[in-house]
């Protein structure tokens, strides 16, 4: 039996009528983000046994970093994007095959370097465009999922 993805929207449009146009999202709330996405690559990298959330978070950051350069608020400066996103890919293909959570080492660099791409978009980018693009994202994910994949997207998998 396949099983039925709910969506539950992590922003909702009150959200983003309240978050600030001009200072960036409260020190708080990325300090949250960054500390997770951050723990989830080390647990990819290194951890004995990385979970299918590490995985979740580095992915949500590149795919959140994705929208950010479509957008055209930030460039991909080291033009790793493109790779962080098939590394990741793969690895959870490998997962869903038997395989452990897994980077190459070409991999762990674009990933990271996209990673760090996107903490510094969080210091700079105001709150209500972080939360756009994420709307954008989940709204991305969703087409995904119903079958309207752009040309080029690679994969989308729920681990």
């Amino acid at each position: 039996m396949k099983r039925k993805l709910v969506y539950v929207p992590t922003y909702t449009q009150l959200d983003l009528m309240l978050a600030s146009p001009t200072e960036p999202m409260p020190e708080a709330k990325r300090t949250h983000q960054l500390t997770r996405m951050w723990v989830g690559l080390a647990a990819i990298e290194r951890g004995a046994a990385p979970s299918t959330d590490d995985w979740r978070v580095c992915s949500d950051a590149v795919n959140l970093m994705e929208s950010l350069v479509t957008a055209g608020w930030v460039e991909d400066a080291q033009g790793l994007l493109a790779d962080s996103v098939r590394a990741l890919a793969l690895a959870g293909r490998r997962h869903l095959a038997g395989g452990a959570i897994r980077l190459d080492a070409a991999g762990i660099q674009a990933v990271r370097a996209v990673l760090e791409d996107y903490a510094a978009a969080l210091a700079q980018i105001d709150h209500r465009t972080m939360i756009y693009a994420h709307r954008a994202t989940e709204a991305r994910i969703r087409e995904i999922h119903a079958g309207r994949k752009r040309p080029h997207d690679v994969e989308v998998m729920a681990l």
